[in-house]
């Protein structure tokens, strides 16, 4: 033990350093952050309360609704813990940085990889303490449960990661073996996007909006009635599930069972992935040294320089036919053009079943007021693609911004450049976005006119706050490019966008409410509307042009103060 934790304590320190140390130079940073997490835990919480309180009041079938959400939750806990062990296995066994220097230390082959093993525990693992803890609470609270529930939560949270992470890293143990390391994280990234997309599908064709429909109550009541069925005694979820339930409702159960069920489960995952690790582990890493092949029709597909033809000068060509090579190049950048394409199905699908009938608002006025809120929701659909896109558009050079620097090419083009490159696709997909989905819901063409404008010029000042926060926040030497819109920048720019885009919103409802009153009554609006109107409309311009020039501003010259 000695041994691993010398392996382990260059990432302890740093870990205290973090904590410690100044957090990007500013106290107000930390605050931000504390205040970001503690709406977020709360928002969690408050949502489990209330569908736990509310099944409380379904007499006959509260508690079974209950149990069957919680391990639901536990069942998908288990499940995303199992993949994200397997990324994070991947890239903590087998392509981290630091490996030669550590597979160069006179130290067994187990110890290097129980060392590596527990930090890729931790990686993969936080996430079910941030996204579990709220819902655990909300039981407790509900329940009324008292410190044993705690004990046996505490008792069972670790063997249950210890064991999602050892099944994935025994995956991945034997599937290196066969193929080469930097190719499996590719196939699996690929993967989760696939399992992800047919999950969200299956839930959304679902149609749950049916079961606000008294006619299908029959259907819901067997529904319920299958809901009592037990579940597989062979999962881990199950027996977190058997620990807790009985804690929680304070009926005689086999608690102590379970928790040593969890607790030499786990165990013995680490036994048996120890010892093979001394028979696979030092093949595996002699694999993932072997490099890519190029394949050739990725090669075909760049050949001919198309950016020639566009109405730019040579050196924004050059970069922009250098951003789009990177992005095909990256598996793990295009392979979210899946997921792309389910939101925008699902998306249009969610308006097309909407019970616009059945509401008690006149269908007219509400297809208007749908039309109005659908401007800031594709707004927050476009920030949410551009922090994981846009965002990270300056650190994905990563190591080689040095020949940007030497290069004869303004820092302000580079910019600029990233700007040009990913306004494109954005302005494409709003568009497609909001016609579509007012084409759906037969709005007015005033509307159909305000909310293309609007989203339109939004997508600008969407697009320049992320490359240029990305530009004020880079990260050059991260490994993940995933991981760079997880930083404070990543949040300070989803938390302007909010504001973007409830500040337009803000200023257009007044004007739209009275123009469209006003048209639907056939009355003529005095002077002093149209003044108010006309300086609502100029000061959304004002902030689109803030929006736009102010972070590009400040994104040349945070880059100019690096060295070079």
């Amino acid at each position: 033990m000695q041994t691993i934790l010398t392996l382990l304590k260059p990432r302890i320190w740093a870990f205290k350093h973090r904590l410690q140390g100044p957090l990007e130079g500013r106290a107000w940073v930390r605050i931000l952050l504390a205040l970001i997490s503690f709406l977020f835990w709360a928002g969690i919480f408050a949502v489990f309360y209330r569908v736990l309180h509310y099944f409380q009041g379904v007499e006959g079938f509260g508690d079974i609704l209950a149990r069957k959400l919680l391990s639901m939750v536990l069942l998908t806990f288990f499940s995303v813990l199992i993949f994200s062990s397997i990324l994070t296995a991947l890239s903590t066994l087998y392509l981290s940085k630091d490996l030669p220097l550590i597979h160069a230390a006179p130290v067994a082959v187990e110890k290097v990889f129980l060392a590596r093993w527990l930090e890729s525990t931790f990686d993969s693992s936080w996430m079910l303490f941030l996204f579990g803890l709220p819902v655990f609470f909300a039981y407790a609270l509900v329940y009324n449960a008292g410190p044993y529930f705690y004990l046996v939560l505490a008792g069972s949270l670790f063997p249950f990661s210890v064991l999602a992470s050892a099944i994935g890293t025994l995956i991945v143990l034997f599937l290196v073996v066969c193929f080469p390391a930097n190719r499996m994280r590719d196939i699996f990234v690929l993967l989760s996007m696939v399992l992800v997309i047919l999950l969200y599908f299956l839930f959304r064709f679902m149609r749950p909006e049916r079961l606000v429909d008294p006619a299908a109550l029959g259907t819901v009541a067997i529904y319920l009635k299958s809901l009592e069925a037990p579940d597989s005694p062979l999962l881990p979820s199950t027996w977190m599930l058997e620990a807790l339930w009985p804690v929680l409702t304070g009926k005689r159960g086999m608690v102590l069972f379970y928790l040593v069920l969890l607790t030499t489960g786990a165990l013995s995952m680490i036994f048996i992935q120890t010892r093979l690790a001394r028979i696979f582990y030092f093949k595996g890493v002699s694999k993932a040294q072997v490099a890519r092949r190029a394949l050739r029709g990725r090669k075909r597909a760049f050949r001919k320089d198309w950016t020639r033809f566009l109405p730019v000068s040579r050196q924004i060509s050059a970069l922009l036919s250098k951003d789009i090579k990177t992005f095909f190049r990256d598996n793990t950048q295009w392979s979210q053009l899946f997921l792309l394409g389910a939101l925008i199905v699902i998306y249009l699908y969610n308006f097309k079943v909407l019970p616009l009938d059945k509401a008690p608002i006149k269908t007219f006025y509400l297809q208007n007021i749908l039309s109005f809120l659908n401007m800031g929701l594709a707004g927050f659909v476009l920030a949410a693609l551009a922090v994981r896109f846009v965002f990270p558009a300056v650190s994905i050079e990563g190591e080689a911004f040095w020949v940007v620097r030497s290069a004869p090419i303004p820092l302000k083009t580079f910019l600029w450049a990233k700007f040009w490159t990913y306004l494109g696709p954005l302005l494409i997909l709003s568009e497609l976005l909001i016609v579509l989905s007012n084409k759906l819901l037969s709005v007015t063409p005033f509307m159909m006119a305000l909310s293309t404008i609007t989203v339109f010029f939004m997508v600008f000042g969407i697009t320049a706050m992320g490359v240029g926060l990305g530009a004020i926040y880079p990260h050059f030497d991260i490994e993940n490019m995933a991981q760079v819109a997880t930083g404070f920048g990543g949040m300070l720019f989803m938390l302007l966008c909010v504001g973007f885009i409830g500040s337009v919103i803000m200023l257009e409802a007044g004007p739209v409410y009275t123009i469209f009153l006003a048209r639907l009554r056939g009355e003529a609006l005095p002077m002093a509307h149209w003044i108010w109107i006309i300086l609502s409309f100029a000061s959304v311009a004002a902030i689109n042009v803030v929006a736009v020039l102010w972070p590009m501003r400040v994104g040349v010259a945070r880059l100019s103060h690096l060295e070079k």
